[in-house]
């Protein structure tokens, strides 16, 4: 049995609404054991004997496409997985200086080429670099504050889900 993390996009925005325990069920209900979820936005922990994340991906998705009425775009990562992807690929004075670490987890890895196309976007104030998979995004302040065309980037990189390097830390430490 193994360990993973699905990180939902959208979860608990709008109307789109499900509580903790209805969203544990649901995956319970597709076979995946021990679901748990951390925090209150699309972040579940569970059991498998399932070894492709793909197909984990494509069974979470078509389940609680079902169960809820609409499409919840999902990334899967086995849990030691989560752990590499929490530490910021980012030198100790850059994140010194600056504000929180984001982490855009990618339901697939882009080419070189659309990478090149999206680290034209880096600049002083708003710090990326793809590593494990993933775009990490350093902001120099708030996020709100930037001026990163983050839908730019989203629709280069394709489907994908943004949370905070602190939450990865967090769900690791508490599930690890």
């Amino acid at each position: 049995m193994a360990r993973y993390a699905a990180f939902l996009r959208g979860m608990n925005l709008g109307r789109r609404r499900i509580t903790n325990p209805e969203l544990c069920a649901a995956f319970e209900a597709l076979g995946l054991e021990e679901a748990t979820a951390h925090q209150a936005s699309g972040n579940v922990v569970f059991d498998t004997r399932m070894q492709k994340t793909a197909a984990l991906e494509r069974k979470i998705e078509k389940g609680l496409g079902t169960e809820l009425g609409y499409e919840v775009a999902t990334m899967v990562r086995p849990l030691e997985e989560v752990a590499k992807l929490a530490v910021p690929p980012f030198d100790d004075a850059m994140l010194a200086k600056a504000g929180k670490p984001q982490i855009m987890i990618l339901q697939k890895a882009p080419s070189a080429a659309t990478q090149g196309e999206v680290m034209a976007f880096d600049a002083v104030d708003d710090r990326l670099c793809f590593a494990h998979g993933a775009l990490y995004w350093l902001p120099a302040g708030k996020i709100t504050d930037s001026t990163l065309d983050l839908r730019a980037i989203q629709k280069l990189v394709g489907v994908n889900t943004m949370r905070t390097t602190g939450t990865l830390a967090r769900l690791t430490k508490k599930f690890a």
